[in-house]
């Protein structure tokens, strides 16, 4: 495919995927499978790659998050994005209506939205391009997030607007999104955000844009900051035209002509918001008519044509009848609250989590108390305080177990964690979830045992440990449902290969406390092998670029386990590899020592992925995207955007020869 067909192909595949993003984010109404987008997204992927100087700022491609920055800039409103002054009743409700009728000559209307609780800000569009997004801040100068924003898929990143349009919404996150995200970080011995609206606000501020898009955040905007060439004259007009524009607003928004329709739209979603996949905290009021907004003008902080009706928090009293330990997958005591049930915000609460014992502590919660409950963001239920004067007499403090409920091993808390964690690798509660993580595809990366397969082996009793998969045989597992002849010969191939992966995956197939990807890969090939790293102090752990004190602590208290020396001494008599054989360690006097380098163009005798680690082996840091940090940009052909603004910067440029050169000087040192 030469450039001039790769073109047309990108803008067609750009087209349908834009197309097929609205309709399955804003629009809620797919047209086509996840699979065909999966497949359409893989093909422009692709083709993007093998034509770097085609890829566009509002290619789909472009939404999975870049290079981490190394700080937020600052961004002044043109237009302040004022706060809103607050409701708490049908009193203030009529009041805020009579102030609206004597500011003006004519008859006022309203417009009612859901007051969704995430964090505010803005959406800059040139000329149709969306070039900057932005946080409130303090009204007046906010913080540049175009990275993060542009991960949230139902951004459009192109509408069919000339002219400069500034839009204002609220981006949040999601109930099932805010369940996920908080499971994983009680996993992880993490503190779970407290509600929705804190974790929209962390993801958003992440310094690494790829934190941003793993959470699926999503996006409603309400309001203009600028509007050039618009000639709309209400606010329900300006709701539509967004709409229209692809910006999605949200659709239950309604128009009333009196104040009391204001107050049956307010009743009629305080019962209706359990109901809802998003959180809301209240009702906004807004005047209608744009001219009547700028009569009425502002306050020295809130505008006079806008209104927030805040609900009142739903609180209910309960029985705490038992509290029950549970184990999660990387070995954390969760205890939670069992509860006589009651219904809280639209439905029945029997259980809440209490987190941790220091919550337990501070809460000075006990079995047999009275307590009242609430759901956290609307959504988790949590127990607020307790009802002293309703205390049975008996009631004991309460105290965390020494010993794990599931295996019995002895708990450990981790420095600067509140967690208590069993790290027993045989832990029954958490084997399961371990050895599906063991064999995925960053770890041992083995076909064919996905997590149907290490439940039903788990099931039968046939692995209990990650040493149990390496003595599987073909007798054992033609036994099984589904498991035919090729089957299982493939999978007992994909078994026996596994056993000769460099030492960074099995370091983070183990699944050690704070120990990804990248840092398995970083330990590995910084001590080499299995045995130097079991003997390694927290000293020389430490002394490891990009290694700090919570995985050093994490690594020694984990080989110190004497289940965990039993386990690798099991795997290295089953014959697992337990040295590193990837790309050596960067010499501090190489070639690209302390350099920062960009890659781009293509290559006739590397792929990227080689080139990428023969500069890091060099001492090189590469990134995705050319700056004024930039020190080498090394180009192969069709080098295209990346290759002139190198040019405009001053930076370096080599060439294929340039770094096969390199390659061999290095080869030729003792």
């Amino acid at each position: 495919m030469d450039k001039q067909q790769a073109q047309e192909k990108i803008a067609h595949l750009s087209e349908l995927l834009t197309r097929y993003n609205h309709e399955y984010h804003v629009l809620d109404k797919p047209s086509v499978p996840d699979s065909e987008y999966d497949q359409k997204l893989q093909e422009l992927l692709k083709l993007e790659e093998e034509f770097p100087e085609l890829v566009t700022p509002d290619s789909p491609t472009q939404r999975v998050g870049g290079e981490p920055l190394e700080g937020f800039q600052k961004v002044r409103h043109n237009v302040a994005m004022m706060s809103l002054g607050n409701a708490f009743n049908e009193t203030d409700l009529h009041a805020f209506a009579r102030r609206g009728r004597e500011g003006t000559d004519k008859p006022i209307s309203f417009v009612c939205e859901l007051k969704i609780d995430g964090l505010a800000v803005s959406l800059t569009y040139e000329n149709g391009k969306f070039v900057r997004g932005a946080t409130r801040g303090d009204g007046t100068i906010g913080e540049d997030i175009t990275s993060n924003l542009r991960t949230i898929r139902s951004i459009p990143l192109a509408i069919s607007e000339q002219g400069t349009i500034e839009v204002r919404g609220e981006a949040f996150m999601p109930h099932k999104s805010f369940l996920t995200l908080n499971e994983e970080k009680e996993a992880n011995g993490e503190e779970p955000f407290a509600n929705p609206r804190n974790a929209a606000a962390g993801s958003l501020r992440q310094l690494d844009p790829k934190i941003a898009a793993k959470r699926n955040l999503d996006i409603f905007l309400y309001g203009v900051g600028e509007w050039e060439n618009s000639a709309l004259t209400s606010h329900s007009e300006r709701l539509e035209r967004m709409q229209e524009l692809g910006l999605k607003t949200n659709p239950e928004w309604k128009k009333c002509a009196t104040i009391e329709e204001v107050i049956d739209y307010i009743n009629y979603w305080a019962e209706e918001r359990p109901h809802l996949n998003y959180e809301i905290d209240g009702i906004v009021v807004k005047i209608d008519d744009l001219d009547q907004q700028e009569e009425l003008g502002f306050t020295a902080k809130n505008p006079r044509w806008a209104i927030a009706y805040k609900f009142p928090a739903e609180e209910v009293i309960t029985n705490l009848t038992a509290i029950e330990l549970n184990v999660g997958r990387t070995g954390v005591i969760t205890p939670t609250a069992i509860l006589d049930p009651v219904k809280v915000a639209g439905t029945t609460v029997g259980r809440a989590s209490l987190h941790n014992e220091d919550l337990i502590r501070a809460k000075d919660i006990r079995i047999g108390d009275t307590v009242v409950i609430k759901k956290a963001g609307d959504i988790i239920p949590e127990v607020v305080r307790v009802v002293e004067e309703k205390r049975p007499k008996d009631t004991k403090e309460y105290h965390m177990p020494e010993v794990c409920p599931a295996c019995g091993s002895e708990l450990v808390r981790l420095e600067e964690e509140v967690a208590l964690r069993c790290i027993n690798p045989n832990c029954p509660a958490q084997l399961k979830e371990g050895l599906i993580h063991f064999v995925s595809r960053n770890a041992m990366n083995i076909d064919g045992l996905g997590e149907k397969v290490i439940i039903q082996l788990f099931q039968e009793e046939l692995i209990h440990t990650m040493a149990d998969l390496y003595r599987l045989n073909r007798d054992e597992l033609l036994q099984l449902e589904r498991m035919g002849e090729k089957s299982v010969t493939n999978l007992l191939e994909a078994i026996e290969a596994s056993k000769e992966n460099s030492l960074e995956r099995l370091l983070f197939g183990l699944g050690i406390r704070f120990i990804g990807s990248k840092a398995a890969k970083t330990i590995a090939a910084s001590f080499e092998t299995m045995e130097n790293l079991q003997n390694a102090s927290y000293e020389e752990l430490i002394a490891v670029d990009e290694i700090g004190d919570k995985m050093a602590d994490s690594i020694v208290q984990y080989f110190s386990e004497q289940e965990v020396i039993d386990l690798l001494d099991a795997l290295r008599e089953l014959d697992l590899n337990m040295e590193y054989t990837g790309p050596k360690q960067a010499k501090q006097d190489g070639v690209f020592a302390d350099k920062t380098v960009v890659i781009t163009g293509r290559m006739e005798s590397f792929t990227r992925g080689v080139a990428k680690e023969l500069v890091e082996s060099m001492g090189g840091s590469v990134t995705g995207s050319v700056s004024k940090n930039t020190d080498i940009l090394i180009a192969g052909e069709d080098a295209g955007s990346k290759y002139d603004k190198a040019e405009k910067l001053g930076v370096t440029i080599w060439d294929e020869e340039q770094l096969q050169q390199a390659i061999i000087v290095r080869s030729e040192l003792p």
